[in-house]
């Protein structure tokens, strides 16, 4: 990881799922448990829920029904709210993002979330997880009616609370959503090595990846 060059950052903009909390609760829950319950309640074979189930995904990666519980549960006809809290108990906080959270707030930084994540998504993770105290604007990209790809995305955020992008870091774990960070002109990027704490650490290309919280807090 570089060293952050601090003194030309005003604003830090996180997203939230593989970022800030562990990706596990995610992928397991659209991975494993989804098509599980997909093929218990449509009566079909795990295999059959499977393949049903996967040129949807395909279809809408990366779009805002994607990240959307309501177009889920109307597409799967399942109660997509209530089958994510069965498996609640994985939601959990990355090591030490709360001491970096904590440090950039006491440094006197501006700190934003923007996240992908449904509002019911936002609401259920913040229930077991204390992240609303240490931001100014918890921020779904649902507010807006763009998905963090899209450069309206930003452009609405900018119109909403004005910051500088040159002088903001963005911390992201997905390579595309950085990328249209980058293009907007957002001057400090990072990646995340790992934002899935039970799979391997992956290639971040052309970004720089944060591995501990606690070293980017080197020169704060």
């Amino acid at each position: 990881m570089p060293l952050l060059s601090w003194s030309a950052i005003d604003t830090v903009l996180l997203d939230m799922d593989g970022t800030l909390l562990d990706l596990h609760y995610d992928n397991q829950f659209w991975l494993e448990h989804l098509p599980q319950r997909y093929a218990e309640l449509h009566g079909v074979s795990r295999a059959m829920a499977e393949m049903e189930l996967q040129p949807l995904f395909e279809r809408n990666a990366g779009t805002l029904n994607w990240y959307c519980l309501d177009f889920w549960t109307r597409e799967l006809n399942l109660p997509i709210r209530q089958l994510k809290l069965e498996t609640a108990d994985l939601i959990a906080l990355r090591p030490d993002a709360d001491t970096f959270l904590a440090a950039i707030r006491k440094a006197g930084k501006r700190v934003v979330m923007i996240t992908n994540a449904h509002r019911d998504s936002l609401s259920l993770k913040l229930e077991r997880v204390e992240l609303a105290p240490y931001f100014e604007r918890l921020i779904s990209s649902h507010d807006y009616g763009y998905p963090k790809e899209s450069e309206q995305f930003w452009d609405a955020l900018q119109a909403d609370i004005g910051f500088d992008p040159a002088r903001s870091l963005f911390i992201d774990d997905t390579l595309a959503i950085l990328r249209s960070a980058q293009r907007f002109g957002v001057g400090h990027l990072l990646a995340v090595r790992q934002p899935d704490s039970k799979s391997a650490p992956r290639d971040t290309q052309e970004f720089a990846a944060v591995e501990d919280y606690r070293e980017l807090l080197e020169g704060l």
